[in-house]
């Protein structure tokens, strides 16, 4: 916290206080969940593997990274910062970005989560009995916050973001997919890049908007 207080967002080694290098995070990476959110999730995987063993059942379980597109809920914090973003610029507001913008996560489109979701109940029928698989799900090419939210506003047409230096405890830094195994075990593959889909989204109507 007294880095945040400080404007110090990078995360730095605890043992000799050198910056650290984000990677992306595979899904063997070690858990630790560091708010509510993330226990929920990891929590609902390891009920939906004592299922599968308990009762021979299959289940599969994709880890979707920062979903967003078209028929995203307007004035809601809880659909990601995609459409917080997106809900400020429609109601002529600037997005409110925090920390320094630096933060780095994988923006990946709903059209492609869907066909993430599609091909992976096809695999599933071909798993034996009692397995659990979890995938991550996202578009493997990351950006900043700060990125994304220049991106919606000039497609928009404006305000343009503003970099507050405000924080969440609780937030990670950096977090963004490795989703290599769900490209080469089941062959699905992302079809939309950032900059198309930020320009379509920008100019989509949100759901719930009137």
């Amino acid at each position: 916290a007294a880095d945040l207080d400080a404007g110090r967002f990078e995360p730095r080694c605890p043992s000799c206080r050198s910056e650290l290098v984000p990677g992306l995070v595979t899904e063997d990476a070690p858990v630790d969940p560091r708010n509510v959110y993330a226990a929920t999730k990891l929590a609902q995987e390891h009920l939906a593997a004592a299922w599968t063993r308990a009762t021979g059942g299959r289940a599969v379980a994709l880890r979707y990274h920062n979903v967003y597109g078209p028929g995203m809920p307007r004035d809601t914090p809880y659909a990601g910062v995609a459409s917080f973003f997106r809900s400020a610029l429609a109601r002529g507001e600037s997005p409110r970005v925090f920390e320094d913008g630096g933060q780095r996560r994988d923006f990946v489109h709903v059209r492609d989560v869907a066909t993430a979701n599609v091909t992976a109940l096809a695999a599933l029928r071909e798993r034996g009995p009692g397995s659990f698989d979890a995938y991550n799900t996202g578009s493997g090419v990351p950006y900043t916050i700060g990125e994304m939210a220049w991106a919606l506003a000039s497609a928009h047409g404006g305000p343009a973001p503003v970099v507050t230096g405000e924080y969440r405890l609780g937030d990670v830094r950096h977090v963004t997919a490795d989703s290599r195994r769900l490209r080469e075990e089941l062959g699905w593959k992302p079809a939309t890049d950032f900059v198309t889909g930020m320009r379509e989204f920008a100019t989509e109507p949100l759901r719930g908007a009137g």
